[in-house]
């Protein structure tokens, strides 16, 4: 009982750094996920696709692949008759033997502030999560613990899933090719979901980033750009420091430090309307000292769609050609 109870406070237990939202070191390119208020900021339709392996090579006691996985899409659009812009994330995450699927769907508000421009934005989330019990293997089958009361049975034999609703609210600020800033919280209405008398509660989250680019004045064509990422449920903080260097809009590398976690090591760049990225975190917690993680493996490939106006044609009489 012991080992096993070992192995789900690992997972379950070092992965509450990130509390329950996912967790992505490319999080310059991941704003509306966190943030309602970025949709429509772009002024064009975009879509970006991610894929994480955390903590590779992570296995459970019986050898199986325990480490978690996750996989987001993300689609947002600035739609000027409505004033604002429409966004829609799709996220997998899988920690172990818990899958977590969710669905945000929400619309901001959009206006320009002096050079910039601000958006008030609200979705609507929907997370199904389940837990597959029946890939609990306890060392001793007769520990009470694992037993429904006054039953023989174990706690559950099946997949147990829960379907949960939520609201999720930002403000996003930016000046194209500058700086932006953005605050945002997530799970406000902090809904419960029960599996097996157990209740799991998704607490409210915080989120604060903020970046700027800076072109380096002796050479323009490098551009520095620093940015950082706080989230926090109230009980953890996880801090984002990042800083990449980008050559002529074209190629960009830097590196991310996630405090008492990892360090990323990140790599990209654009071709024509295309924006795709790599990054490997080098694991400096617990979990990557005692050699049980080979780090951690992310994908990013963007897409975006400038959203021309079609210039109309007029005509007129000029009495002097009739």
């Amino acid at each position: 009982m012991r080992k096993f109870l070992s192995l789900l406070l690992t997972l379950f237990g070092l992965y509450s750094v990130a509390q329950q939202d996912p967790q992505f070191t490319q999080n310059m390119f991941n704003q509306l996920d966190i943030n309602p208020g970025f949709a429509g900021s772009n002024d064009a339709i975009c879509a970006t696709l991610l894929g994480r392996q955390q903590w590779l090579g992570f296995k459970d006691i019986d050898g199986n692949k325990g480490a978690p996985q996750t996989y987001l899409l993300s689609v947002d659009g600035y739609l000027k008759p409505i004033h604002g812009g429409l966004g829609l994330t799709i996220c997998q995450d899988k920690v172990g033997f818990e899958n977590n699927l969710s669905v945000k769907l929400g619309y901001a508000y959009r206006r320009n502030i002096g050079t910039g421009n601000i958006g008030i934005g609200l979705n609507v989330g929907f997370l199904n999560k389940s837990i597959d019990f029946t890939k609990f293997k306890p060392i001793d089958n007769t520990d009470p613990l694992l037993y429904k009361s006054g039953t023989t049975n174990l706690l559950s034999n099946s997949d147990t899933k829960a379907m949960i609703p939520d609201l999720n609210f930002g403000v996003y600020y930016s000046i194209p090719n500058k700086i932006y800033f953005g605050v945002s919280t997530s799970q406000l209405i902090q809904n419960k979901a029960t599996f097996d008398n157990t209740n799991i509660d998704l607490k409210r989250h915080y989120y604060v980033t903020a970046g700027y680019n800076y072109p380096i004045p002796s050479n323009p064509s490098f551009e520095v750009a620093p940015s950082f990422f706080i989230k926090s449920d109230g009980t953890a903080t996880q801090f984002d420091v990042n800083c990449l260097v980008e050559y002529n809009k074209k190629f960009w590398g830097g590196l991310t430090y996630r405090i008492q976690d990892a360090v990323g090591v990140l790599i990209g760049m654009n071709w024509q309307d295309f924006r795709i990225g790599y990054s490997y975190d080098i694991t400096t917690s617990a979990i990557g000292s005692n050699g049980r993680s080979s780090g951690s493996h992310e994908i990013m490939l963007g897409y975006c769609f400038k959203i021309k106006t079609p210039e109309s044609v007029e005509s007129y009489k000029n009495v002097r050609f009739l």
